[in-house]
């Protein structure tokens, strides 16, 4: 998503995102946009779990709360796939290892 590059916001379609309470009007890439629907239905759901889960608090303590579990779950995403990558690698290394055992044999 560009928010920003000018040039870009012909290109751009504008959309109602709501968050809790809220209505927010942005524009995003139109190929972005099946993404962003599925992330704010992500984000509304979570507030609807914490909002069962911790009662009494306001709207912006439930976003806050949705915002940090959305960021750390992402981040939890991106480490298990560099893990991930490195054991490929690891394992891409012993392949070539074994084969060239096998070949001299």
């Amino acid at each position: 998503m560009n928010f920003e590059n000018t040039s870009f916001m012909s290109e751009l379609i504008a959309i109602s995102a709501l968050i809790g309470d809220r209505t927010y009007r942005i524009k995003i890439d139109p190929k972005d946009e099946e993404v962003v629907r599925k992330t704010l239905k992500t984000i509304n759901d979570k507030i609807i779990e914490f909002k069962t889960q911790f009662a009494g608090k306001d709207m912006q303590d439930y976003i806050a709360m949705v915002m940090i579990w959305y960021a750390t779950d992402q981040q939890t995403e991106k480490k298990a796939g560099t893990d991930s990558e490195n054991v490929t690698e690891k394992l891409n290394v012993i392949e070539k290892l074994l084969d060239s055992q096998l070949n001299e044999k």
